[in-house]
């Protein structure tokens, strides 16, 4: 028995020779944060910092990921790269790229514009605008699609026996 306690003897005494080791303060509350969260402006639109840049390119309205994958491999970024390790200059080339957008037809969200011919990439409110020039230019013509738009009722091929009657208020449903 006194050879069992010898060891824990001289484990206790080794740990009181050392010296104390300095203890770091760690807060877990949100509001004592020592990291900032940063935004930065891409096209218009903030990216939280923490994101990284496959991920964050795609908060850009009109941004797929298949585009922001051709970002990244046409610019040579690395796609787990933070946004807010961006400098400057990184930023004005992702936006230049993407405003000329060199890829093939197939990935751009505008083929074929039915007013132009050509074949265009679109972002942000002038993707919306577009679309819903398109919607407007329907019901106008009274395709099928344009009547379906203006009742409210999916256009495209969805069934109805169960879904899309109410869109926002209940019915059936009376208060006293």
């Amino acid at each position: 028995m006194a050879e069992k306690e010898k060891p824990k003897q001289n484990a206790k005494q080794e740990k009181t020779n050392k010296q104390p080791e300095p203890v770091k303060k760690i807060s877990k509350r949100p509001d004592q944060m020592e990291e900032h969260e940063l935004l930065v402006r891409v096209m218009g639109q903030d990216i939280p910092g923490s994101r990284n840049l496959y991920a964050g390119l795609t908060r850009i309205k009109g941004i797929s990921w298949t585009i922001s994958n051709a970002t990244c491999l046409k610019l040579g970024f690395p796609k787990n790269k933070k946004i807010s390790e961006l400098s400057k200059a990184d930023i004005l080339k992702i936006e230049t790229f993407l405003k000329s957008l060199p890829v093939l037809d197939f990935l751009k969200n505008r083929r074929s514009d039915p007013e132009t011919g050509q074949t265009g990439h679109f972002f942000g409110n002038d993707l919306d605008m577009k679309r819903d020039f398109d919607v407007k230019r329907l019901r106008e013509m009274k395709s099928y699609r344009g009547v379906r738009h203006a009742l409210k009722q999916p256009s495209r091929g969805q069934r109805t026996r169960s879904h899309f009657r109410t869109k926002g208020r209940a019915m059936g449903v009376k208060k006293k």
